[in-house]
């Protein structure tokens, strides 16, 4: 095997590519999500579709955290703020386009070389290819703890006799819904709505009492007699705290759930140009839930169409089969009823469709690409979105949080930046330098869910001398991504020197892991692994390092960043980091491709789930074609990154700088 350096190649590049099994994704102008009238009064999700989905912008409600001490601000307004953005009500506002270039302000962004992704394993010449020239390029299939791919194929309901009849979702009027849903969330005066029973008869009332039941949780319903006419009167059964349980615990509905069936309805979400967590929020929007009652076992992608199951409590197959009428770019089906949710990790990997458009190398070259990677793999690097889109990485402020420097954190964060970023967010952090007033700045964002918001919206109400609770009201995860970058930072760092120092194969003092212990290689043991086998690890406290001279890299690049690898607990227990393994090439499974010859760039090189479901023939291809394209499928387990695995094919540099700086005509 050859290893060789990452070398200039000159790519006629279109699409940038920023993917993988645990991230959002940035993406160029693509078609419009579109959503059609459903039994939702705000029939938008008021989610945007950006070119560019730079790092602090978070989807889902901020943690709430125990009223403190803070600015100047009027603590009655930040609370009305945060309740309006729980409700997922709040609109968003656009922002005109600055007049500066994309490819201009990219100029400021990371390079691959730039977060220590530097060497590729094959010797094969390097060819230009259009990656996520369209984002139906690129499809993602989640593997199942089971191993199975997910697919979905069946759009049926399971047949269950307590389900109300399909009649729930047309028997209220508009207005009726209008109603009900503000008498739900408590914003109207009224504390209960009468429905008048046209055509009275015992099954039009249940009718009426099982969708006022099943579409407004937290309503309860009765009949009464008013003049000589039926009337469904709906109420709360005990004011805001009944309607907090029902949206927040663990237990909505319960009262109309039957005790034999799972509490969980499984399914697989087939989804176009949106990642998990926005997906999820658009379901919970139209269902009337909050997203917490769902569960997945991985994030997926943006910009791709990727297909994975959800779990979610106590909502029906059939309403959630209804949902297929009213949202485009989304497909729900293969239910199932289970007795748990979905875990976090749970997952085997995921399976990927990649179609790499307009490529310029032989069949020769594609086929040594190809062969390379299917027979060798690629280096298991961190991607570039794991680092930010903008000039200041995610990983310097990891850093920052790591030496306790948390002046420099809300620096970092909120400071102006040149790159890539919305009108408001530059406005905001114009006012932030001019007058370092949390609440003034906090004006100038009509999104308050970003970062820089929920950041903003901390000092106001801990203030300036408390940054670190400041900082706490970000959602968990989102501070400990962070640090992880940071990691992930210093790993790419270390590979690319064990690889430059060691080459690719073991060597005394790698570690490798028997079971989840890591051990080392001693001299007469070389010959039992591969590199395949051989691990590194993310710095922590709970780890161990290399017994060559990679141990001393790892102590020399953390104290120059003020670091004490012999000390990585933290002060705040979030903070420290216990460190993992990981290994250093991944060989993906399941590798197969295919060249196609083409003429129109805006047809769809294969069939997806929804194409499959609908009966489309797949496409045929031609022997000759203006453009050629390799079609290239392959299985990754989790927490890998295909990008990688295409920069190993492609040996180009996948970060959207440099992608930028190669060919924009694309943007256009």
């Amino acid at each position: 095997m050859e290893m060789t350096e990452m070398t200039g190649v000159s790519l006629k590049r279109g699409a940038v590519v920023v993917e993988d099994n645990d991230s959002g994704v940035p993406a160029e102008e693509t078609k419009k999500q579109k959503f059609s009238e459903c039994n939702l009064t705000k029939g938008q999700d008021g989610l945007q579709n950006d070119f560019l989905s730079i790092s602090e912008d978070v989807p889902g409600p901020p943690d709430t955290v125990s009223a403190g001490k803070g600015g100047e601000n009027s603590e009655a307004q930040l609370e009305d703020e945060e309740e309006e953005e729980e409700d997922g009500l709040s609109e968003e506002c656009e922002e005109e386009e600055e007049s500066e270039s994309f490819a201009d302000m990219m100029k400021h962004g990371l390079t691959e070389a730039d977060v220590g992704i530097t060497k590729f394993v094959s010797s094969h010449q390097g060819f230009s290819g259009i990656l996520k020239e369209r984002y139906s390029d690129f499809v993602v299939h989640e593997i199942g703890k089971d191993g199975r791919i997910s697919h979905l194929n069946d759009l049926s309901i399971p047949v269950d006799e307590e389900d109300p009849s399909e009649d729930i979702f047309t028997v209220l009027t508009a207005e009726e819904k209008q109603q009900l849903e503000e008498l739900q969330l408590f914003k109207n005066k009224e504390t209960s709505v009468a429905i008048e029973v046209i055509e009275d008869t015992k099954e039009k009332r249940t009718v009426i009492h099982q969708a006022i039941k099943s579409l407004f949780p937290g309503l309860e319903t009765k009949t009464e007699d008013r003049e000589g006419k039926k009337y469904i009167v709906a109420y709360h059964a005990a004011g805001k705290k009944a309607l907090a349980k029902v949206r927040t615990a663990a237990d909505p509905r319960k009262h109309s759930w039957p005790k034999s069936r799972g509490s969980y309805c499984h399914f697989v979400l087939y989804k176009e140009n949106k990642d998990t967590m926005d997906a999820i929020n658009v379901l919970s929007r139209y269902l009337r839930v909050k997203p917490n009652i769902f569960s997945y076992m991985g994030t997926k992608d943006k910009r791709a169409i990727t297909v994975q199951e959800i779990a979610v409590l106590k909502i029906t197959a059939q309403r959630l089969a209804h949902l297929n009428k009213c949202l485009m770019n989304f497909k729900l089906g293969n239910f199932s009823y289970q007795k748990k949710p979905l875990k976090l990790g749970e997952l085997q990997g995921n399976h990927f469709t990649v179609v790499l458009r307009n490529i310029t190398g032989t069949d020769d070259q594609v086929q040594q690409a190809m062969n390379s990677l299917k027979e060798i793999g690629f280096i298991n690097y961190y991607g570039m979105q794991r680092f930010g889109t903008t000039a200041v990485p995610t990983y310097q402020v990891g850093r920052a949080i790591l030496q306790n420097s948390w002046t420099e954190v809300m620096d970092l964060i909120l400071k102006p930046r040149s790159g890539a970023e919305k009108g408001y967010l530059v406005k905001c952090r114009e006012e932030w330098a001019k007058t370092k007033d949390p609440t003034a700045a906090l004006r100038k964002l009509p999104v308050k869910r970003c970062v820089e918001g929920q950041l903003l919206r901390g000092l106001s109400k801990y203030g300036m001398k408390n940054i670190v609770s400041a900082f706490g009201i970000i959602p968990r995860n989102n501070r400990l991504m962070y640090i992880h970058s940071y990691q992930s930072y210093v790993w790419n760092n270390m590979v690319s020197k064990r690889i430059e120092d060691y080459g690719l194969k073991p060597v005394p003092g790698d570690l490798v892991l028997k079971g989840a212990t890591p051990t080392y290689i001693e001299e007469d043991d070389v010959n039992n692994y591969s590199i395949h086998d051989v691990v590194m690890p993310l710095p922590g406290f709970d780890v161990i390092y290399p017994k060559h001279k990679i141990r001393e890299a790892y102590r020399e690049m953390l104290t120059a960043d003020n670091l004490d690898i012999d000390n990585m607990r933290h002060k705040i227990r979030d903070y420290s980091l216990s460190g993992a393994y990981r290994k250093i090439i991944i060989r993906p499974q399941n590798v197969s491709w295919e060249v196609v010859a083409y003429d129109d760039p805006k047809i769809p090189l294969f069939n997806t789930d929804v194409d499959n479901l609908e009966g489309k023939p797949p496409p045929v291809f031609a022997s000759e074609g203006k453009y050629r394209a390799l079609k290239m499928d392959f299985s990754l387990p989790p927490s890998t990154y295909a990008t990688m695995a295409i920069r190993e094919v492609l040996k180009m540099d996948t970060s959207i700088k440099n992608q930028t700086q190669l060919n924009t005509t694309w943007l256009r």
